[in-house]
């Protein structure tokens, strides 16, 4: 075997591993990004876009370990170039029933709308995409603890504004 060959054979190899690893996050990725745009369509778009990119940047992913963050933080910033580029902010009120069974009453998808961007992409990646709080902090690019205190504090809001809900119906 030639070395040209060899180096195929290898590239091959990476790209049967890169798109395994897609393939075991793209449901994950999928609903992620369903959640932060609203739209079904810009979702699958956006996810085309960052698996595009990351099959691009994949020599930059040093740790293999770090792989459903890594694509995950691209993702990320591909919600966020979209929402730029319609002009306007996460629609969640225009969520589609189908995005997920947790997110299926009006109040809490309202009080999830209010809350600031940083808790709000706290919430939507721990409590509906599933992530763990370490996952989130490397996903975020932010440290533990401040993952965990955005987390109380979205709770905390999230909790304060559904009970004014329930004490407006009352």
């Amino acid at each position: 075997m030639n070395r040209d060959s060899k180096q195929r054979s290898d590239v091959s190899v990476n790209m049967d591993t890169f798109a395994r690893r897609v393939e075991e996050v793209r449901h994950r990725l999928y609903k992620t990004a369903l959640l932060y745009l609203g739209d079904e369509s810009a979702a699958m778009d956006v996810l085309d876009e960052t698996v595009y990119k990351a099959l691009k940047a994949s020599s930059t992913l040093q740790e293999e370990d770090f792989f459903t963050t890594w694509i995950t933080r691209i993702l990320l910033n591909e919600c966020s170039n979209e929402r730029r580029r319609r002009g306007r902010f996460v629609a969640l009120d225009a969520l589609p029933e189908t995005a997920s069974e947790q997110f299926d009453t009006l109040p809490l998808r309202e009080a999830v709308r209010r809350l600031p961007v940083e808790l709000k992409q706290v919430v939507i990646l721990r409590f509906f995409s599933t992530y763990t709080l370490r996952e989130t902090a490397e996903v975020l690019h932010v440290p533990l603890g401040t993952v965990a205190t955005r987390q109380r504090r979205a709770l905390s809001l999230l909790r304060l504004d559904l009970d004014e809900e329930d004490s407006y119906e009352s």
